[in-house]
């Protein structure tokens, strides 16, 4: 068990300041965004000051302050992953998800070894190198050592086309001594979303299961770090409670992380109630997020935790994926399944899923677009294998160092996806882009990224700093 106990979420002041905060007049809005600029984070009530803004000058405002400071510390990098469903058995009984234990209506499967492998191969000969492991919580009868061989089965995985150089973990709560274990397979992130932290909604949505235990989940994260694992990421899925309750708690956990460990989360994911399989309450979210409030969330978050990477899935369409690049999402899923085989089986997708997409493309046509919107597709995982992780990896961000080596990363391992991977239209989009990008660079950043795409273009794979 952990050695934290202490109840963080504070619902009635919350409440207190959404209340208090539920009429900003335009001239403090303003203020908070000039604040907001400074790239320094903003406070609960800020946070809640911003999430009532309606007036269309003042939201264009808003996303004209996140596009600043997304742009000052990330530029025009996205970082690109994939998730891998190894499992969707599950003991839980979580009303919106297609995998909860009493659900029918989907086939059950967990993947062997040997299919896991399969699946690697299937992503790596499209181009991917991170991945993004998930698994429901029961596991076939080995248990928890089933998750660690399929991390060993991820990175073992060798092909002409290159491996898998980062494996992220989304699995069930463990105490601290598994995530020991966890930390031991050279995992890059683990995440777990709390999914709501309103306490009543919470318990009303999980009836089942050990999910059922709402501060065992919430402090996963801590038990995490405790066990030296310097990445963690949480988030929450939009749509069971009021949004602008779950950005306050949401900057109190990270707050609480912050305060605890001298560091919050790497990374904050940001998904939107969608269709499940056998799920009512998935078709009918009981607090339905709007498009223009997802893309308020974005903003707001960014420049409340300017430093922590957002991430988008393709829960959203294509659309919206775009419309939130410039509002401060710095990773996105692509070609993604979330059923178990889905990269081998595409045609049994709907009979096993966790939830609908929004955004079906393959990863090849998410990174023309993405790179014909002048984004640079990275595929970069230096700073897990160098040890620029936890606060190491802020003391380097937050001065603006971090894009030193990140710039250069990106665009090796843009260049590394387009020589072995791309289609011609996708290359050709591509290498102007780089080109373009390169000649745009000064200094340190500008020299480190022509030695390195140099060195790709001479053969070479696998190129950092």
């Amino acid at each position: 068990m952990s050695i934290y106990t202490e109840n963080f979420i504070h619902e009635s002041q919350i409440s207190a300041i959404l209340e208090a905060n539920k009429r900003v007049e335009a001239p403090r809005i303003r203020e908070i965004l000039a604040k907001a600029r400074e790239m320094k984070g903003l406070n609960l009530e800020e946070v809640a000051a911003l999430t009532g803004i309606s007036d269309p000058e003042l939201l264009a405002e808003l996303f004209e302050e996140a596009n600043y400071v997304k742009n000052t510390i990330y530029g025009k990098r996205l970082v690109l992953f994939a998730p891998l469903y190894i499992s969707n058995l599950c003991a839980n009984e979580c009303l919106y998800c297609a995998f909860r234990a009493t659900n029918k209506s989907i086939v059950r499967r967990s993947l062997t070894q040997h299919e896991i492998a399969h699946e690697v191969e299937n992503l790596i000969s499209q181009g991917h190198k991170r991945i993004l492991l998930v698994a429901g919580e029961s596991y076939p009868k080995e248990g928890f050592s089933y998750v660690l061989n399929a991390i060993k089965t991820v990175y073992s995985v060798k092909s002409e086309h290159g491996e898998i150089r980062r494996v992220n973990v989304n699995i069930a709560p463990l105490d601290v001594d598994e995530f020991k274990l966890l930390k031991n397979e050279k995992i890059g992130t683990y995440q777990i979303f709390q999914e709501t932290y309103h306490r009543e909604t919470y318990a009303k949505m999980h009836i089942g299961g050990k999910k059922k235990n709402y501060d065992y989940r919430i402090t996963a994260p801590h038990r995490a770090m405790e066990a030296g694992i310097d990445d963690v990421g949480i988030g929450v899925l939009f749509g069971l409670f009021d949004y602008r309750f779950e950005m306050l708690a949401l900057m109190q956990h990270i707050r609480e992380l912050e305060k605890v460990y001298g560091v919050g989360p790497h990374t904050i994911s940001v998904p939107r109630l969608e269709p499940a399989t056998g799920s009512d309450i998935a078709s009918h979210p009981p607090h339905a997020v709007s498009d223009i409030e997802f893309r308020k969330i974005v903003a707001i978050l960014r420049l409340a935790i300017p430093y922590t990477g957002i991430i988008m899935s393709t829960r959203e369409t294509a659309q919206m994926r775009r419309d939130t690049f410039a509002l401060g999402v710095s990773q996105i899923s692509a070609g993604s399944r979330t059923n178990p085989g889905g990269y081998t089986h595409e045609t049994e997708e709907d009979e096993a899923s966790q939830f609908s997409l929004g955004d079906h493309r393959s990863l090849d046509e998410v990174i023309r677009d993405v790179a014909s919107m002048g984004y640079i597709p990275s595929f970069c995982t230096a700073c897990y294998r160098l040890g620029r992780t936890g606060r190491d990896f802020m003391d380097l961000a937050k001065p603006g160092d971090i894009k030193l080596h990140c710039d250069p990363n990106a665009l090796s391992t843009f260049r590394e996806y387009l020589r072995n991977f791309a289609t011609e239209q996708t290359r050709e989009v591509g290498d102007k882009l780089i080109a373009e990008t390169i000649a745009g660079m000064s200094g340190i950043a500008r020299q480190r990224a022509e030695k390195l795409v140099n060195r790709v273009d001479e053969g070479r794979d696998d190129v950092y700093c």
